[in-house]
């Protein structure tokens, strides 16, 4: 019963995937640098998918950790060189995740809307140490004038400084992280975040200290956001304190939300859902003048979205199933009286 039912799930990740491998044949440098961002935008989401979906907590300070991933490439690469990608990218990864740490050690003793709006002051912290102090630049932001290179032996095996070597890299990011998270949930340590969002009232009473769990889920979180942070910044070459506002720490839940709660696939299909909601209603030759307030378009669309989608997006497909049915089952006495 499980492999016949997670198989069609299977298959459209797989799919998903696949065609991320093969989209840059047929993609300007346009659709490269948008879908490069998107698939960064999944590794993010996919983040706080650990923490809101499969652990119950909801944070909104989650840009925190991006935003530190993403200034600490820029900040510890030299500014005539290129940084050596063995060391950059665990050092970005490792910065996220000690504020994670930091962070979670101290909010995960409230709950609900307590935590919810501790995590969003721990945010802010950080967004204000960038943006009025010279560490980050201010508003202005950084530039990262040489993007780190992996050499091996005196050679350069991989500069990620070409677009198509940054889309590889960003789409083999985004599989690690999905099938890491994958095997991650189907584990002791997943199920037992699982019983935790269910009722962590009784997991206390069967045994289980359920801090160190909620602990070790923020810190993987934040190092995985720390990740996505990364690329970003390498990819644009430039960040700004807006990587850690309160903003993105929003977009990143409705991502989640708009995809579908609890699932995996959800936080691929919002995060590429969200992206291109935000191209479309952004696009002049569509929408003319009004593009200019395309957030309205939006927030309308995702209002929409929740409404009539209470399981997001990967829920269509069961909508569908039963709305089918149902009108199988009306039919059928309608036939027997014919």
């Amino acid at each position: 019963m499980n492999t016949m039912t997670a198989s069609p799930k299977a298959l459209f990740v797989a799919l998903c995937l696949g065609g991320l491998a093969l989209y840059p044949l047929a993609a300007g440098d346009y659709g490269m640098d948008l879908v490069t961002k998107i698939m960064v935008y999944a590794i993010f989401a996919l983040s706080l998918e650990l923490l809101v979906g499969a652990t119950g907590l909801v944070c909104f300070g989650h840009a925190a950790f991006f935003g530190i991933g993403a200034y600490a490439a820029v900040l510890l690469s030299p500014e005539s060189d290129a940084a050596q990608l063995l060391w950059l990218l665990p050092a970005c990864v490792a910065a996220a995740a000690a504020y994670a740490l930091f962070m979670g050690a101290l909010s995960l003793r409230t709950q609900g809307v307590y935590f919810i709006m501790v995590t969003l002051a721990f945010a802010q912290m950080a967004y204000y140490i960038v943006h009025d102090t010279p560490l980050g630049g201010g508003t202005d932001g950084i530039y990262l004038n040489v993007k780190p290179q992996l050499q091996l032996g005196g050679s350069t095996w991989l500069d990620l400084d070409g677009d198509h070597t940054i889309y590889f890299f960003t789409w083999t990011a985004l599989v690690a992280v999905f099938g890491f998270l994958g095997l991650l949930l189907r584990s002791r340590f997943g199920r037992a975040l699982a019983g935790i969002k269910a009722n962590e009232q009784r997991m206390r009473a069967t045994g289980f200290s359920t801090y160190p769990y909620k602990l070790a889920a923020f810190v993987i979180s934040g190092a995985i956001a720390g990740l996505a942070g990364f690329l970003f910044g390498v990819k644009d070459g430039y960040v700004n304190p807006e990587l850690m506002s309160w903003h993105l720490s929003g977009a990143v839940l409705i991502m989640i939300i708009l995809g579908g709660l609890g699932h995996l696939r959800g936080a691929l299909v919002g995060a590429f859902a969200f992206a291109l909601l935000q191209e479309f209603f952004k696009s002049e030759a569509i929408f003319g003048a009004f593009a200019k307030h395309w957030h309205l378009g939006l927030g309308l669309t995702i209002i929409a979205s929740v409404a009539l989608l209470p399981n997001g997006l990967v829920g269509l497909p069961a909508l569908w199933r039963q709305r089918l049915l149902g009108k199988a089952r009306g039919a059928a006495p309608a036939g027997e009286q014919a």
